[in-house]
């Protein structure tokens, strides 16, 4: 079976320590991976986990603050001069036009890359489609931060899985069960079988990424449901002050979206280097929300599907 896992590249906010590189996160969904906010030395933490560079075809930045783009120029050109064969698209804020431009051009070299920029425009409020596939959908919402920030989910489209069983007690398999898979319905002798006949409904994954905010509806809209909720947790609850002064969520700020979201699993990221260490963060985090975990560097975070006839 396909891979759906979380990679955690980098976990600090605003400078990388000794401890924790810039941020940076990819997100590998079957046969394809998503890079979000690649900060400075993304491509090296991505050695670090073994993944290549040929493995990204989606980037999406939440904003144009530093730890959350600078890395984006190297990518780029890493991918040119890897001859990456598949095209690659980037999804931004389109108010950070200028800048995405920048760092597209930050240097000279041979640029080969298939590049699709993608511009997203979040009104103030609702959700919107970034992204379309047969397997999938992207939306975005703004969040509330002093520079022009989006955040992302990702959804997985809902199906429906065959019940052997069930195909068995109807005598159908081969080119039979791919009609019924294409049309819906097929004749066995006299009698009519449809694909409910047969099969369950498989409900689709959700992952939302959801960084430099204050608490915020959008953020609870993007973590509707979802499996997995990554979100900022730059302050500690004591420092409250300083997060709302900065617009920027504590951990508490977490925790309560993912439990108004009904988030299934929450990982916090993006924390301040005035902490030595994060574990004030947790326990804050999973007095309110426990199916809780603080990112470190290069963790992996496995995305299992949902359960067939489940929700």
């Amino acid at each position: 079976m396909s891979t759906r896992e979380f990679i955690a590249l980098g976990t600090s906010s605003q400078v990388p320590t000794r401890h924790r590189n810039h941020n940076g996160y990819l997100l590998r969904w079957d046969d394809e991976g998503f890079l979000f906010d690649p900060g400075e030395g993304t491509q090296r933490q991505m050695t670090y986990g073994d993944l290549s560079a040929r493995s990204i075809h989606r980037v999406f930045i939440t904003h144009f603050h530093g730890d959350h783009c600078l890395g984006l120029a190297g990518i780029l050109q890493r991918l040119s001069l890897d001859r990456c064969e598949h095209p690659v698209s980037v999804h931004y804020p389109a108010s950070g036009q200028v800048y995405f431009e920048r760092l597209r051009h930050a240097s000279i070299y041979h640029d080969v890359l298939k590049l699709l920029p993608s511009p997203v425009s979040a009104p103030p409020s609702g959700l919107v489609t970034v992204l379309e596939t047969d397997k999938y959908r992207v939306l975005a919402h703004a969040l509330d931060h002093p520079v022009p920030t989006v955040g992302y989910r990702l959804e997985e489209r809902s199906g429906r899985t065959f019940l052997p069983e069930k195909l068995a007690a109807f005598g159908l398999k081969g080119p039979l069960v791919g009609q019924l898979q294409r049309e819906g319905r097929v004749t066995i002798g006299d009698r009519e079988v449809t694909l409910e006949d047969v099969t369950v409904h498989r409900p689709g994954c959700a992952v939302a990424f959801v960084m430099d905010t204050r608490a915020c509806e959008g953020a609870v809209a993007l973590a509707r449901d979802a499996d997995l909720l990554v979100m900022e947790a730059t302050y500690t609850a004591e420092d409250q002050a300083l997060a709302d002064d900065h617009g920027h969520a504590t951990s508490v700020d977490a925790a309560r979206t993912a439990l108004s979201a009904g988030a299934r699993r929450l990982c916090l990221t993006h924390f301040s280097q005035r902490y030595l260490d994060t574990l004030q963060h947790l326990q804050d985090a999973r007095a309110i929300f426990p199916q809780t975990q603080c990112l470190r560097d290069l963790d992996r975070v496995v995305i299992p599907r949902r359960t067939p006839g489940g929700t």
